[in-house]
């Protein structure tokens, strides 16, 4: 599933070839997204100028003269920049044709995606308007993680990857982090003392800007803006590799579920 570094970096991928450009059609081809595209919005985007790309958690925002378009991935979804025209291949769902001769061509082999118009402020729009603070902005620092986690029992895992607490920290960089902070996903979150608390918002960080830099993560549908795919999978520590050596002291990762959801850690690195 596409996570907030994928997100991130098909945002700054896009935004060159995006922003200051009028929007010539959408052309749809599969109106059956997670929400079903409305039939008139190729009409009411048509002649409209993006002023800019922005992203909140998971979502991307094509801010609009009259309105924002809001845009998901889903669990497989990828935006690309093409030449208008190229040929579709399975699994392309829209164009959004700009005044460039260019193309952002969403593909979606699941559907999960969603293409949002709102006309009002995105922000106050019920997909954002409760969402937590970002984990590379500055609500999220060790003071923050540390009063939300004193009294609550969820795994410090689980705890991450709770979207009303902080956003974007996926299965795959939830993982990541903990490694690196020497945390056991299992944990108590109440049970982390200032200090753990403070290196698991480094680590956080750390992993999520390591991740951007690198373009993001592949394991299977996602690529970049510009076709390639993200090589951050070069560079997991402990995710996927159940059974193999950790990459610090050898010991076999173990693979553990939690909340329906694949957790690895090294037993020896991690307390």
């Amino acid at each position: 599933m596409p996570e907030l570094p994928e997100v991130e970096t098909t945002r700054r991928g896009i935004a060159p070839h995006a922003r200051g450009r009028r929007i010539r059609a959408l052309e749809l081809y599969e109106r059956r997204l997670r929400w079903p595209v409305p039939s008139r919005l190729p009409a009411e985007l048509a002649g409209q100028r993006i002023r800019s790309v922005a992203r909140r958690a998971k979502y991307l925002l094509l801010k609009l003269e009259r309105g924002t378009l809001l845009l998901h991935l889903g669990m497989s979804g990828n935006l690309r920049v093409v030449a208008a025209g190229t040929p579709r291949r399975p699994h392309d769902h829209f164009d959004l044709v700009l005044d460039s001769g260019r193309a952002l061509r969403f593909n979606d082999p699941r559907r999960f995606g969603s293409l949002v118009y709102v006309r009002g402020d995105p922000l106050a729009h019920p997909l954002l308007a409760h969402l937590a603070p970002e984990p590379l902005g500055r609500q999220f620092d060790a003071d923050y993680l540390w009063r939300i986690t004193r009294r609550r029992r969820v795994a410090v895992k689980q705890l991450l990857m709770n979207s009303r607490l902080v956003v974007g920290v996926g299965n795959i960089y939830a993982n990541e982090a903990l490694f690196r902070a020497r945390i056991r996903p299992r944990r108590q979150a109440r049970s982390l003392s200032r200090a753990e608390a403070a290196r698991l918002v480094r680590a956080v960080r750390a992993v999520l800007g390591e991740a951007i830099r690198a373009g993001g993560t592949t394991l299977r549908d996602y690529l970049k803006a510009d076709g390639e795919p993200g090589y951050f999978r070069q560079r997991l520590y402990v995710y996927e590799r159940a059974g193999e050596a950790c990459r610090r002291c050898r010991t076999p990762v173990r693979a553990i579920t939690q909340g329906q959801r694949s957790t690895y850690y090294c037993p020896q690195c991690q307390k």
